[in-house]
């Protein structure tokens, strides 16, 4: 697997947007995002911090690949090019 980038909260939720989620709310630094996919609703919370620790991102991105029936090394590929 690819080693995973530094990126900000925001590089996330824009990569997010780009995959068809939409906000729906922010509570302090954190951002709710929402999609509908054949399995269901997903919820995800992204934190909207300068630099997303290592673990948080693998969670989200592990969860989104899953979600999305996306490839997780696909994921981080995108992320780069951001």
């Amino acid at each position: 697997m690819p080693k995973l980038p530094v990126v900000s909260g925001d590089q996330l939720i824009k990569l997010l947007l780009k995959l068809g989620y939409e906000i729906v709310r922010q509570r302090g630094s954190h951002v709710r995002l929402r999609k509908t996919t054949e399995v269901g609703e997903h919820n995800i919370t992204v934190p909207r911090h300068n630099e997303i620790a290592k673990g948080t991102l693998n969670d989200i991105l592990s969860k989104v690949a899953i979600w999305n029936d996306i490839p997780k090394e696909k994921l981080i590929e995108l992320l780069k090019e951001m």
